[in-house]
């Protein structure tokens, strides 16, 4: 499965962008799907992650009541919506997708998930 991230692009502090996360070929539908980002210089850390049954979502904490993550079932697309952007969100954001149905790592681990998107660069200028 090869994911297709995109939406990024250069927006101005406090503004908005949606990401969206498409796979190339159906995916399984069990496990998780999250976005992840990589600022310059910066390790991969967690943005946010929603099981595919749409149950529960989770945010890492310097993006909670910001950023806003979704799924389309029928288009087996995943979104994640950002507003209040700032400067520090600067950064390639990677969509990643888990399809085991059970997983011993939490959602925000990076080794929880089987694949990986390109990374869409979402620039925020001050």
């Amino acid at each position: 499965v090869q994911l297709q991230a995109s939406g990024g692009g250069l927006v101005q502090d406090g503004g908005s962008l949606r990401l969206s996360c498409t796979p190339s070929s159906r995916s399984s539908n069990g496990g998780a799907k999250g976005w992840f980002r990589e600022g310059t210089g910066k390790e991969r850390e967690f943005v946010a992650a929603i099981r595919w049954s749409g149950v529960s979502t989770h945010y890492a904490d310097s993006v909670k009541g910001r950023f806003t993550i979704s799924r389309d079932g029928a288009k087996d697309t995943v979104y994640l919506q950002m507003s209040s952007l700032k400067p520090e969100d600067t950064a390639e954001y990677y969509c990643a997708a888990d399809i085991s149905q059970s997983s011993p790592y939490s959602m925000s681990s990076p080794l929880r998930y089987d694949y990986w998107g390109q990374g869409t660069l979402v620039t925020v200028s001050s």
